[in-house]
């Protein structure tokens, strides 16, 4: 059955979304957008005319929108700042909410956001899009199959020089808050374990074109004693990592290399004896279920079908927290000096 939803925030980052949806026959069929909200009814007009929307109705009041249209879903892609009052308002009007992250600006307003959809009896997930790629989707798996051990520690480095310009740039920790939370995202999915402490460093290098918060260093305590460890900066020019980090996992009987993309190296110990011990190289076998590593399209299809059953989505608000609570953690003790505790309770 189809959804009529309502788009709120038409920046660039909403021409993902729509392309998301146009450029798969499953999702174009299930999900018809009905109108457009934004502070610059003239962003809102743009972005009908680039993405074939004709004339769709368009508005600068949230609310006036979903009295008029009554959409069934709300496709939330706000700044963080605007995040709380917008998911509230869809939720008030009976709106299953999918949101751009960050879930929300502090832990506070992230837990406001799940009593209000409970009480709503609605859904509120979280566009982690990156969780939906092939490589992330193949780590947690051969992860899981125990070919390199238990697992012990994961390692992340991530250094983009991106030139955004726009809010980004005025952001607080803005490494830490836009853009790391996919990171910790990743390592939280496929680790398959809790965050409980983080100890972070930020700094805003030299030549930085950010306000503040540019580049962070910090460790993370995860259950059963793993360690995530995550470098970055949004300000290194030249040899930029991938988009996704790359990534070095370790286990008890050995470890691989991913490098955000495709290459993949594993290996493991083949021998008991010796100072260094003789490997085998293993293969990270590929994915099977390609529907799974679609990016933005498979986080709306996921949410879509978590409406239909009648359960939570993987990138569920109540899940989400957990990584929202790594990032905020992580400011913190990048605040304080101090080893932080994470508690998204």
């Amino acid at each position: 059955m189809q959804k009529t939803a309502v788009i709120c925030g038409c920046g660039s980052m909403a021409r993902g979304w729509l392309k998301a949806i146009s450029d798969h026959t499953d999702l174009a069929s299930r999900v018809k957008i009905v109108g457009l909200v934004d502070l610059d009814p003239t962003t809102a007009r743009k972005l009908a005319e680039q993405c074939g929307l004709g004339d769709i109705p368009i508005f600068q009041d949230l609310d006036q929108a979903l009295t008029e249209l009554k959409p069934d879903l709300l496709f939330d892609i706000v700044i963080p700042a605007a995040r709380l009052a917008v998911v509230e308002t869809g939720l008030r009007h009976g709106c299953h909410v999918l949101s751009e992250k960050p879930m929300a600006s502090s832990l506070a307003e992230g837990r406001v956001l799940i009593e209000k959809a409970q009480v709503a009896g609605r859904i509120h997930a979280v566009v982690q899009n990156r969780r939906y790629i092939s490589g992330v989707r193949r780590l947690r798996a051969f992860i899981e199959s125990g070919a390199i051990g238990a697992l012990t520690g994961l390692h992340a480095d991530f250094f983009i020089g991106a030139h955004f310009g726009g809010f980004r740039e005025d952001m607080d920790n803005v490494l830490l808050l836009d853009m790391a939370i996919h990171t910790f995202d990743a390592a939280r999915f496929m680790s398959a374990k809790v965050p409980e402490a983080v100890y972070c460093h930020e700094t805003n290098p030299e030549g930085s074109w950010y306000r503040t918060g540019a580049s962070a260093f910090a460790i993370f305590e995860m259950s059963d004693a793993v360690r995530f460890t995550y470098r970055g900066s949004w300000c290194a020019e030249g040899a930029n990592t991938s988009w996704e980090s790359q990534w070095r996992i370790n286990g008890t009987r050995g470890t691989v290399l991913w490098d955000g993309a495709e290459r993949f190296d594993a290996h493991r110990v083949a021998a008991d004896e010796g100072f260094l011990r003789d490997q085998q190289a293993v293969s990270v076998p590929a994915i099977v279920n390609v529907s799974e590593t679609e990016g933005h399209a498979s986080v709306i299809r996921a949410f879509l079908e978590a409406i239909a059953e009648g359960r939570a989505p993987e990138t569920g608000a109540e899940d989400n927290i957990r990584s929202l609570a790594m990032v905020m953690g992580a400011i913190e003790s990048a605040r304080t000096g101090q080893r932080v505790m994470i508690r998204e309770g």
